[in-house]
């Protein structure tokens, strides 16, 4: 399973539609800032099962913050960071990944792209889809039980 994993695209739809086409994934993670643009996404390519997440630009108060998934026994956070406090450091998001057991916290929020491992889970920021000079995005693989996780610059 190949999951495209983006986040902070204010706006920039064609970048989201170019990551797309370069990975050509199974799945989308949208990891906020700007809801909408997950929508339009989500009508873009309805073949691919899309999952959002409300970042702290999209005023959204009763949408969750986070969604846990579980895939090919793999546990999964999805969170925008600002919860986390992910600006100032991944204290707080080591602590949840400790306390829910997870194989992997993805989160946006910073713009950077980040792959770090912390004990048994990976951490993932792909960075800012909507950067207008070095728009980055995620790459989850699933397979045979193990994950690879990596950040790519768009071309």
């Amino acid at each position: 399973m190949k999951i495209l994993v983006l986040s902070d695209s204010h706006g920039n739809l064609s970048h989201m539609a170019q990551a797309v086409d370069a990975e050509r994934p199974d799945m989308i993670f949208h990891l906020g800032d700007c809801w909408r643009d997950a929508e339009w996404l989500r009508d873009h390519v309805p073949d691919v099962p899309l999952q959002q997440v409300p970042g702290n630009c999209d005023f959204l108060p009763k949408e969750p913050t986070e969604q846990l998934l579980c895939l090919e026994d793999k546990r999964i956070l999805l969170c925008h960071g600002h919860t986390y406090r992910v600006k100032q450091s991944l204290l707080l998001a080591g602590y949840a990944a400790e306390e829910k057991d997870l194989d992997l916290f993805l989160f946006g929020h910073t713009h950077m792209p980040l792959v770090d491992m912390r004990g048994k889970t990976f951490f993932l920021n792909p960075g800012s889809i909507g950067d207008r000079l070095r728009p980055t995005y995620g790459v989850v693989t699933i397979t045979g039980g193990k994950l690879d996780v990596r950040t790519a610059l768009l071309k």
